[in-house]
């Protein structure tokens, strides 16, 4: 991610002359410091909503970088009240624009394009999605190094028991107990919270 650096103290003033503010404390915010509070914010939603995209962790990195890149172009004034549902517009159409490039989406399938924005979760199911996420995988690294790596590769990766066999050598039987297995552990270790849908 872009190193973003603190060596401007003067606060942003937009176009218009007007400085930005932080709107929780009523203090003057430079744009940097508005960029860096909304990387802390925003980046791991943001990853995780764009892999929803284009099922690849590096290219949904790639795609939020371009949207905080986005971002630190644009007049802080104009986004910091709805920098939320802007972010994540950015991002969404970012991710678009990567499918159609990559042409895993041919220029005739543009309803699909359309389907596919209207089924991703909203920026709030996203968030509350990511935070789950990220409490799970925290979970699942008291699991073997082994149960892990096939749990993730069977629901995270979506790859079949011959696919992961392949990639890992371990028989389907034992990938199948060692799933059956890491699944029973993580139900045991997870909150009830983290059980519901």
């Amino acid at each position: 991610m872009a190193n973003f650096s603190q060596d401007n103290p003067e606060p942003s003033v937009s176009p218009g002359g007007t400085p930005s503010r932080d709107a929780s404390s009523g203090m003057v915010e430079t744009r940097e410091e508005f960029v860096e509070r909304a990387l802390a914010e925003y980046e791991s939603p943001l990853v995780g909503y764009a892999y929803g995209f284009v099922h690849d962790l590096e290219r949904a990195r790639d795609i939020v970088q371009d949207t905080f890149i986005r971002l630190c172009q644009q007049d802080v004034a104009k986004v910091k009240d709805g920098l939320k549902t802007w972010l994540f517009t950015v991002c969404r159409n970012r991710a678009l624009d990567v499918l159609r490039k990559e042409s895993r989406v041919s220029p005739l399938d543009d309803d699909l394009l359309k389907r596919r924005a209207t089924e991703a979760p909203s920026p709030d199911d996203s968030l509350d999605q990511s935070e789950r996420i990220a409490s799970v995988m925290r979970y699942l690294d008291r699991l073997t190094e082994n149960q892990k790596t096939v749990i993730l590769m069977k629901f995270r990766d979506g790859l079949s028991y011959q696919e992961i066999s392949e990639a890992t050598g371990l028989t389907s039987g034992n990938i199948g107990f060692l799933i059956h297995a890491g699944l029973k552990r993580l139900r045991e270790l997870l909150p009830s919270e983290l059980l519901e849908p």
